[in-house]
């Protein structure tokens, strides 16, 4: 007879016995403490928190909130629902399919982190706390009082480890107690099972998938024309903490079962949430970071091809762009191409992504016999000799082909079939400017990228990747073809960069070498297109697009931290990768990263006779 048991010398899970409490407060009272709260800190947005309209937002206005009092509203109204729902109010179980309590933390976190920042902001713009109004002061109290009582709710703590060593030094002591209060940090947070959800109408859940695109964009929307420092920061608080309050009540799981099911209406209306996305705007301002953003995720879904289901590590990425850009520029009738050719849209588009794929045949065919750091670094040197290349080519040191560093400049705007991407244009009562016409284009090679990711991955060559990422040495035993299916990956990725490099000529008007770097502040670069694809999760499509959004759109108003922008740019990559390391989006069919938390393995030992 066998029984399962602990690996010997494998600390086993610490089981949590008992309710505790992280202060001192009855159950009851800390439950309408932190309901009260939270409403009094969504009422206190609707005052003045400031006499002077000098603080950017104009917090001096009674009766509506405005600036950084917005994402303060949000995040009270999310802890408020939150709050009752833990009382158990009927319609409200919907909230919470994983429990209240954690997300109440979280939600009244984020109000008061929020609340607090933005009268801490006020302060030293100011010159003091005699700057702030009575609403300031109810604010600051109510996000407090709501986070005192969100944090005096009974939770799980879990037992310590009995100390190994009874003659342990301090320091060990220490360690050790560190770690305790790690865990029941951990514990404060974390989130029940989840419930069974009720079976719903394909109607009914079509409404919800609607429902919660519309959320995205709004969200996005708003986040992306923050106007000044303060208030992207703001966003930034409340949108993480809430979005982390989501997915301990449940709401993030139960969504992302629920647009499974429903995997093509769910794309569809992503796609068309995200051609909503200009009528937003009352210029041109943002289809710009649009635009941009679009072109970035496009080279990322391509790097995924290689990096997520191929499992190859390519550090020169952003090479196949430039080639992709040059070759469509030098083809678009610029004057500073030397081949005085301006061929129509649609060759410029053979022209960039068959360029594109024949570098990538020709630099994959003799390095993909590589792997791993060798394979990196091999890939890595590409991406820089093509960038020394490029600089000269100028007629000095080198044939006159793309102007050195100055580039191809003074490239046109595109026109097909009569339609200038160049001029404003009207459709339907809303001036369509330059950079939204090219959002427009961007956005349908987007969708034909998602289509060859997504028919790739579940092809038989795109598992013939998927088995190479996961063991080459088994895949080759099972007569894969190792090098033909790397190959594959390679020229695949390399033909969508270059897809995408000939709509970013374009759109910058100008091509030079500096824009195609290995590590640089503004991507698209090697780094940023990596991380992109890491951060949003391997292999997934939805993944690089997050990714790549997040990744241009923070650094991009995060500037006002001069020099430390990398530098907290940075931190919150490894924080990010410490706590989440397969990345925001997971791939369902990818073995999840392990946890600390992850359960030891099981043993079969003798029991009895």
């Amino acid at each position: 007879m066998t029984t399962p048991t602990t690996a010997p010398g494998t600390p086993g899970p610490r089981e949590a016995r008992t309710p505790a409490r992280l202060l001192p407060l009855p159950e009851r009272a800390a439950r309408a403490l932190a309901l009260g709260g939270s409403a009094l800190t969504a009422l206190s947005t609707f005052l003045a928190w400031t006499w002077t309209a000098d603080f950017p937002g104009d917090l001096t206005v009674y009766g509506y909130p405005g600036g950084l009092q917005v994402p303060v509203l949000a995040g009270a109204l999310l802890a408020t629902l939150l709050a009752l729902a833990s009382y158990g109010v009927k319609g409200l179980r919907w909230l919470v399919p994983a429990g209240a309590d954690p997300a109440l933390r979280l939600a009244a976190l984020a109000a008061f982190a929020t609340s607090w920042y933005t009268l801490l902001a006020i302060s030293a713009d100011l010159g003091g706390l005699v700057n702030l109004e009575p609403g300031g002061f109810l604010a600051a109290t109510a996000a407090l009082a709501a986070l005192t009582g969100a944090l005096a709710l009974p939770f799980r703590r879990p037992d310590p480890d009995p100390a190994d060593d009874p003659d342990a030094t301090g320091r060990a002591t220490t360690r050790h107690r560190l770690a305790h209060a790690w865990a029941t940090t951990r514990a404060l947070f974390a989130a029940g099972s989840l419930r069974p959800a009720s079976t719903l109408p394909a109607y009914a859940e079509t409404l919800i998938i609607t429902g919660i695109l519309a959320f995205g964009l709004a969200v996005f929307t708003y986040g992306i024309g923050t106007e000044y420092d303060e208030q992207f920061t703001g966003f930034l608080i409340t949108a993480g903490l809430g979005f982390a309050a989501l997915g301990r009540a449940g709401l993030i799981a139960r969504a992302s079962r629920l647009t499974a099911r429903h995997r093509t209406t769910t794309t569809c209306g992503a796609f068309l949430a995200a051609a909503l996305f200009p009528f937003t705007q009352t210029d041109d301002q943002y289809a710009t970071l649009g635009v941009y953003i679009l072109v970035f995720a496009t080279v990322a879904l391509g790097l995924n091809i290689v990096v997520g289901l191929a499992g190859l590590l390519d550090l020169g990425y952003v090479a196949f762009l430039g080639v992709g850009a040059y070759a469509a520029s030098l083809v678009s009738g610029s004057p500073s191409s030397p081949f005085d050719a301006h061929v129509p849209f649609w060759a410029a588009v053979l022209v960039g992504a068959t360029a594109s794929l024949v570098f990538g045949v020709l630099i994959g065919a003799p390095t993909l016999r590589l792997r791993g750091d060798y394979l990196a670094i091999v890939t890595l040197g590409f991406g820089e000799i093509f960038r020394i290349t490029a600089n000269n080519l100028d007629g000095i040191s080198g044939p006159d082909i793309t102007n050195g560093s100055n580039g191809v400049s003074a490239i046109p705007d595109l026109d097909v079939l009569g339609f200038d991407f160049g001029t404003p244009h009207d459709l339907g009562g809303f001036t369509i400017g330059r950079f939204a016409n090219y959002f427009f284009l961007m956005l349908i090679i987007t969708a034909v990228v998602v289509l060859v990711f997504h028919r790739s991955g579940d092809s038989r060559i795109g598992r013939a990747w998927i088995a190479i990422r996961e063991d080459e040495t088994a895949a080759l035993a099972m007569g894969i073809n190792g090098f033909r299916v790397k190959l594959t990956a390679f020229a695949a990725g390399a033909c969508l960069a270059g897809l995408a490099g000939t709509v970013q000529a374009h759109v910058t008007y100008t091509v030079t070498p500096e824009q195609y770097l290995f590590a640089g502040p503004i991507p698209p670069n090697s780094a940023f297109l990596l991380a992109a694809v890491v951060l949003g999760g391997m292999g997934t499509i939805s993944g690089p697009l997050i990714g790549a959004a997040l990744l241009f759109l923070i650094p991009n108003k995060l500037q006002f931290l001069g020099n430390y922008q990398l530098f907290a740019f940075g931190v919150a990559l490894i924080l990010l990768m410490r706590f989440r390391p397969e990345g925001l989006l997971p791939h369902r069919r990818r073995p999840r990263a392990p946890h600390e938390d992850a359960a030891p393995p099981t043993l079969p030992t003798k029991a009895g006779a």
